[in-house]
């Protein structure tokens, strides 16, 4: 039986759940709330553009899952414990507040800044950077602020690239039970990540820039990129790298997007695997419609289509890993999780089974509910989801909720898909 046509049964739904959290260690609120640096450690400093909403937020969190009116920035420096005491690929969440810097993350800086004072630490620092080159990341779904913080200072320290980081955080409110609106805001967000990503380019002081995607992010990047196109008739020369990562995206609107991007100036790279179950989730999320991260390069129409765009393909559907799942193959290891930054440096293409993100997104899981009627919740965990302490907090009551709906579902003799509100 071919994995795209399974049905999720409510024990394998819960238990997929049940994997999204227990992969996840206490991350307690306010972990922003900065603190002097402890001799030993290695310092990341970030720069942040995003869409979030600062109103409401608690000290040490600086923006919440909700939507803002416009671009919002901040500059913000993170403490990586030394490498004898932490793993390559994960973050070291702190058990308490504040954090022990000799063995978890912690944060040196967290400023709110202007786009203004923004652009000015940015030029001041991209001018050290080899090639002058930036590196933007797009998260998925299911991250809160903080999380997308730690986790890009994360990919950046174990990758070991001299890329200059700038983190593009939209509004993911971090909860399971929240995929439609992440979704809709990842859209929400795309004309200002267009936005960014046209200020690098036109700033002198940029050499090059790459960008990193991943789940759901790939959806608001591929839209920011095919807007650019459009308007400037192709893309800014200096994008280099595309690099996507098990995108979360429709095949089929994939094809219509990419149509749009002349794709001819940068180097893109589709990271794959058809074993890979929270795609295979998400397809029956989506209408039984392949996810452009699970497709068989080798197959048509997928192989000439890649071809003609000249895609470079990360296949790593035969590559073992711990992760059960499959989400997170491709940054299970030393290795590859260092590959990311020499590739960078060296400006190639990734190779095929050789190369990685440079980081481990999170252990990770797909659990999807079907709602039949206009009142009920769905749980959508997309690839590299991480759950959160309000998600977790609450995880119990989601599930129990869950499971009753699905038993009131089954026992009306209906089939239970996975199929978010819209």
């Amino acid at each position: 039986m071919r994995r795209s046509s399974k049905r999720f049964s409510r024990p394998s739904l819960i238990l997929c759940l049940a994997l999204a959290a227990s992969g996840c260690g206490g991350r307690p609120h306010g972990v922003l709330t900065p603190q002097p640096q402890t001799a030993g450690t290695d310092r990341v400093e970030l720069l942040v553009a995003t869409t979030r909403s600062d109103r409401g937020a608690e000290p040490g969190d600086l923006f919440t899952g909700e939507r803002g009116k416009g671009l919002a920035f901040a500059d913000i420096a993170v403490s990586i414990p030394p490498d004898g005491a932490r793993q390559i690929g994960e973050v070291q969440w702190p058990e308490t507040l504040p954090g022990d810097p000799s063995r978890e993350f912690v944060t040196l800086r967290a400023d709110a800044v202007d786009q203004r004072e923004a652009a000015r630490r940015f030029d001041a620092r991209i001018a050290k950077a080899p090639k002058r080159q930036a590196l933007v990341f797009v998260h998925g779904f299911n991250t809160l602020f903080a999380e997308a913080v730690f986790r890009f200072a994360q990919i950046v320290h174990d990758s070991g690239t001299s890329a200059l980081p700038v983190l593009f955080t939209w509004p993911s409110r971090g909860k399971l039970l929240d995929y439609g609106y992440d979704h809709e805001s990842a859209s929400y967000s795309r004309d200002a990540l267009e936005h960014v990503l046209h200020m690098l380019a036109k700033d002198p002081s940029v050499g090059e820039i790459s960008i990193l995607a991943h789940s759901m992010g790939n959806w608001v990047t591929l839209e920011a990129l095919r807007q650019m196109a459009i308007r400037d008739r192709g893309l800014p020369s200096k994008i280099k790298n595309v690099m996507l990562a098990a995108p979360d995206v429709d095949y089929d609107v994939f094809s219509r997007q990419i149509a749009e991007i002349d794709e001819r100036r940068a180097i893109f790279t589709l990271f794959v695997s058809r074993e890979d179950e929270a795609l295979a989730a998400s397809r029956r999320v989506w209408g039984d419609k392949v996810r452009l991260g699970a497709i068989d390069p080798q197959r048509e129409p997928f192989k000439d289509t890649l071809e003609q765009r000249r895609f470079k393909v990360v296949d790593l559907t035969t590559v073992k890993s711990s992760d059960p799942l499959g989400h997170g193959t491709f940054a299970q290891s030393p290795e590859i999780v260092r590959s990311i930054g020499a590739r960078l440096a060296e400006g190639q293409a990734l190779a095929d089974n050789r190369a990685g993100v440079g980081e481990r997104l999170g252990q990770v899981a797909t659990g999807a509910a079907s709602t039949m009627g206009t009142a009920a919740s769905v749980a959508v965990s997309t690839p590299f989801a991480i759950v959160d302490p309000r998600t977790r907090e609450n995880l119990g009551d989601q599930l129990q909720r869950l499971g009753e709906h699905m038993s009131d579902t089954a026992a009306a003799g209906a089939d239970v898909v996975a199929q978010p509100l819209r």
